[in-house]
């Protein structure tokens, strides 16, 4: 792996496996990594607090020690180990509601260089939901509101103006 993978939204990825193949009967397996994977999506979209990041930290090594099989033993390690190397990662999701990565959609925020633009158009026609207006002869916006952060319009633009 390199920069270009979210360590955050790796450690969503190994807890939803996690959940997904708990047996369930003890209850910090069964409902804390549950609760660990809400504050995991809370954070990929932008919406946690650094005292979820705290409660997050503090639930994973409780859930280590209390459950009962290895399963449970193990499930909050990508957590705790993406904490500890890579906490500028969940603070800049937190605080900047930047992903470094940029992999975390929610987190994304796609905008034109009017500069690099040579307004051919490319991009607002490949655009699934129509978030990109504009015209020949004024140039392409997008519309935050409706941009589902596909990133069609990167992949069409030979130009790259679009970031």
């Amino acid at each position: 792996m390199d920069d270009t993978k979210c360590m955050v939204n790796l450690a969503k990825f190994y807890l939803g496996f996690t959940v997904d193949e708990s047996c369930g009967k003890c209850t910090p397996c069964r409902i804390g990594t549950k609760r660990m994977l809400e504050i995991l999506e809370k954070i990929t979209e932008g919406e946690a607090t650094l005292e979820d990041l705290e409660r997050l930290e503090t639930l994973a090594k409780t859930i280590q020690k209390a459950s009962v099989c290895g399963l449970g033993q193990t499930a909050p390690n990508p957590i705790l180990s993406t904490i500890k190397y890579f906490k500028d990662e969940y603070l800049a999701h937190i605080n900047n509601k930047k992903c470094p990565a940029k992999e975390c959609k929610a987190l994304l925020s796609l905008s034109i260089n009017s500069e690099k633009c040579k307004k051919c158009g490319l991009c607002a026609k490949n655009c699934p939901v129509g978030a990109i207006k504009g015209d020949r002869e004024h140039g392409y916006e997008i519309d935050e509101n409706i941009c589902i952060k596909c990133g069609a319009c990167q992949k069409n633009c030979h130009f790259s103006a679009i970031s």
